[in-house]
């Protein structure tokens, strides 16, 4: 869809106007339900209430934006490149690219930045790196497997097999975060870009299997934070601390957030920068090969633009107001004589979370274009909801009880790919790319966090019973959605509800 085009002025206001309501509509679920918790069984300070609830405009405000720019750049953007690397009709070409593109776009990941942010254990830019070369060697493996066409189940059960074996000689401190890793990678910036590389390939290549791209980019990272963890001792703490600075007036409400707004501007354009770059660079020496006209690279310059505004909004509302809120939560939560509320508490923020997750709405946009509405929206939304819910009730139960992750990880994942040999093939590659999907910023900025603050009461072990509640948000959508498909295969054979 050419806004500047066929839309105009008008139109563009329309657009904004419906994605900043489609963003109010998925976030106040969950701002609401905090503060009625604030209000009920956890006093929340009169300073934090205020700062989480600026916080949550920002939030609204940053889905909305980058939501529109993520439709107008970086989808496009993604379904140029792959449309122009398939046309080289070369091997080496498409690997290379696959590689430059992979690790380029996951340096940008507000999520893989969030989660970095509070593992102290590992210096940030080590892990980003480090993520950015597993995702930059799955994309290159992703590219090969839409062109030879290779079963979606058999390369997750090959791949699978791998991480797990390797899992037996990984520090158990580095397991959770190597599977949280593989969860944040594939979030608001990646998701619309290497879903639309995929949709390009697998169009140009004229197979029909489009999706599972960022499925095999998620495992990339967990097995390379896992290598790292072979190899890398780590010096000092572990995770981050989230102290809440008293806060005396208004003035000290509006310098916490300022302070935050240069170092996210800087982070986030040295993030959007080079895939920006490279994607000038082909446009301008080889212009023919690269199929944007000028409109269509005026609507592209004005979707970075909003992107970049709607990212730097976003990360300032998440970590500023919703990481310390979860802290907070789940500290005090713990506190209560009925302590076990954890569980059924965290499942509901959970299914009310994933709506406010921006990535979210990229990836129920590009089911309904790609299936012409024959997925329903609604079916995976749902099904999404209930995963996440069940996934952050068990990372509650995992802090109380401290049973390792690998008990969880190991069957689900087993579930998970013995269902790809029963479910339709359409389902099981979305599936696995909404497990990417629903660990998103978010996801990193407040659950993790709530899991630190109950493990912090409990006085449990952080790197090992609070991180990986990212691992299991990946994980549950995996069974849920296929179990969908199972159901639509059971019923009609249409993909309809």
């Amino acid at each position: 869809m050419n806004y500047i085009q066929t839309k105009g002025k008008h139109q563009f206001h329309e657009h904004f106007r419906r994605h900043i309501k489609e963003a109010t509509r998925s976030a106040f679920p969950i701002i609401f339900f905090i503060l009625i918790l604030g209000f009920t069984i956890v006093p929340i300070p009169v300073d934090m209430g205020l700062v989480f609830m600026i916080g949550a405009g920002l939030v609204v405000a940053g889905i909305a934006v980058f939501t529109m720019g993520a439709e107008m750049a970086m989808t496009p953007m993604g379904d140029a490149l792959g449309d122009f690397v398939v046309r080289k009709h070369k091997l080496w070409f498409l690997v290379a690219m696959g590689l430059i593109l992979g690790f380029i776009i996951t340096i940008a990941e507000p999520g893989l930045i969030v989660l970095a942010d509070q593992v102290t254990a590992i210096p940030s830019l080590t892990l980003i790196v480090t993520v950015a070369i597993g995702v930059a060697v799955f994309l290159a493996f992703g590219f090969l497997r839409t062109v030879f066409d290779l079963p979606m189940k058999y390369v997750l059960f090959g791949l699978y097999g791998v991480v797990f074996i390797l899992a037996f000689f990984v520090p158990d401190t580095f397991l959770p975060m190597a599977f949280d890793s593989g969860g944040a990678t594939t979030g608001a910036m990646t998701v619309p870009f290497i879903m639309a590389l995929g949709v390009a390939i697998a169009r140009d290549t004229g197979k029909s299997d489009s999706f599972g791209m960022i499925a095999i980019c998620s495992i990339g990272p967990i097995l390379t934070v896992m290598i790292l963890g072979l190899i890398y001792t780590p010096d000092g703490g572990y995770y981050r601390t989230f102290d809440m600075p008293t806060i005396e007036s208004t003035d000290g409400v509006r310098t916490l957030f300022l302070e935050t707004l240069i170092p996210y501007i800087r982070e986030v354009s040295l993030s959007l920068l080079p895939i920006v770059f490279l994607f000038s660079v082909l446009k301008i020496f080889a212009a023919n090969a690269l199929r944007v006209g000028p409109l269509r690279m005026l609507q592209i310059g004005i979707g970075v633009v909003l992107t970049f505004g709607g990212l730097v909004l976003f990360l300032m509302g998440a970590n500023v107001g919703f990481l310390p809120m979860g802290n907070y939560l789940g500290q005090h939560l713990f506190d209560l004589d009925g302590k076990w509320l954890l569980m059924p508490i965290g499942a509901i923020i959970g299914y009310l979370m994933i709506s406010a997750e921006p990535a979210i709405h990229v990836l129920n946009k590009q089911v309904d274009d790609v299936t012409h509405g024959a997925i329903s929206k609604k079916a995976i939304g749902l099904s999404l909801s209930i995963s996440v819910a069940m996934a952050v009730g068990l990372a509650m139960f995992r802090v109380f009880t401290q049973f390792p992750i690998m008990w969880v990880l190991l069957p689900g994942y087993a579930v998970a790919i013995g269902l790809s040999f029963f479910a339709p093939k359409d389902f099981t590659s979305i599936a696995f790319d909404a497990g990417g999907v629903a660990s998103g910023p978010l996801t990193s900025a407040f659950l993790v966090p709530l899991t630190i603050g109950a493990s912090t009461a409990v006085g449990g072990n952080i790197l090992t019973d609070a991180f990986g509640v990212i691992a299991l948000v990946a994980l549950t959508p995996l069974i849920t959605v296929q179990i969908l498909g199972l159901w639509y295969k059971q019923t009609s054979g249409i993909y309809r509800v």
